[in-house]
């Protein structure tokens, strides 16, 4: 079965997906033009964002395996689920970060710091739908795992 978001999902799927295209456009600049420069040295920077890249690219796939081999209609609460609500969107954040550090790029940067707001609001948005859907087993989800997207912290 392949998961097909439902219509009022599919705006806050574009939302998320949006910043990391910013910044996929907009990092490449930096160093085409030399400008919006991350004013930290150039190496351990780009090294960084490389790993940290790496990091969130290890952690999506990880996800998307699961999920595709997981989610059958149910709610999903073992895997990388039973650490974190939402790893989806603490992928992609981590991913933007990564790659705003690889780009060298200040305004990638920028970006990757104005897309954790939007990840909040979606994630809001999405867990009012889980609520409807799942009901009461999703609030027990909630409590057994408080985390949304980065454990012991939000």
């Amino acid at each position: 079965m392949i998961y097909k978001p439902p219509k009022e999902l599919r705006a806050l799927f574009i939302a998320h997906y949006a910043p990391l295209l910013l910044i996929i456009m907009l990092g490449p600049m930096t160093a085409v033009y030399r400008v919006w420069m991350i004013p930290l040295p150039i190496f351990p920077t780009i090294l960084s964002g490389c790993i940290i890249f790496l990091l969130g690219s290890y952690l999506y796939w990880r996800w998307e395996l699961f999920w595709h081999h997981a989610y059958k209609g149910q709610l999903v609460t073992t895997g990388l689920f039973q650490h974190i609500r939402h790893p989806h969107y603490t992928s992609l954040l981590i991913i933007g970060f990564g790659l705003a550090l690889f780009f060298y790029s200040l305004l990638a940067f920028l970006v990757a710091i104005i897309a954790v707001p939007i990840m909040i609001w979606s994630i809001i948005d999405e867990e009012k739908l889980l609520i409807k859907q799942y009901g009461e087993e999703y609030k027990r989800y909630m409590r057994k795992v408080p985390w949304r997207i980065i454990p012991k912290i939000f």
